[in-house]
């Protein structure tokens, strides 16, 4: 058995559209490879800054993010699953690992507080920055809307 701790740079396309790790940021690893019966067990975790914008206000955001995965990597082809993943000699690729691990372990759909109002439907304003408030007419009331305003010229012109 045997720990690592490495820290590699980000490769491309770690992210999920609105969040992600930048591309040739530092990546913790934290490993541990074990020689067993079928190949080597790699157990690790990986520590990144995540990057991207709350999809409720649009504001950009930054986040640590952790994520843990465990691989098995056989000896030969011979002794590997159809899936499974080869060593080759003494060395290892872990990019599909952990590109998996990171990519799963993003939040779909970010906010920058858990209390985050989000912006106006109707005019885009951030709601958390100051009061808001708009007179919306509900649409089936809009044509009353309309006659109210003839009455009240009509009144105007009488007096």
């Amino acid at each position: 058995m045997r720990r690592l701790t490495r820290v590699v740079p980000a490769p491309a396309d770690l992210d999920v559209g609105v969040a992600g790790v930048p591309e040739g940021s530092d990546i913790e690893l934290d490993l541990r490879l074990e020689s067993v019966v079928d190949g080597v067990l790699v157990s690790g975790t990986a520590r990144a800054r995540v990057t991207g914008e709350c999809v409720r206000c649009l504001d950009p955001l930054e986040r640590r993010l952790e994520a843990g995965f465990q691989e098995l990597y056989a000896y030969s082809a011979e002794d590997a699953g159809e899936d499974d993943l080869l060593l080759e000699g003494d060395l290892l690729d872990l990019e599909p690992v952990l590109r998996d691990a990171v990519v799963l372990a993003l939040p779909l759909q970010p906010v920058c507080r858990e209390d985050c109002p989000g912006l106006c439907p109707e005019c885009g304003a951030r709601l958390a920055d100051s009061e808001h408030h708009h007179d919306v007419v509900d649409p089936r009331w809009a044509a009353l809307m309309g006659l109210r305003e003839q009455v009240d010229r009509n009144e105007k012109e009488e007096s």
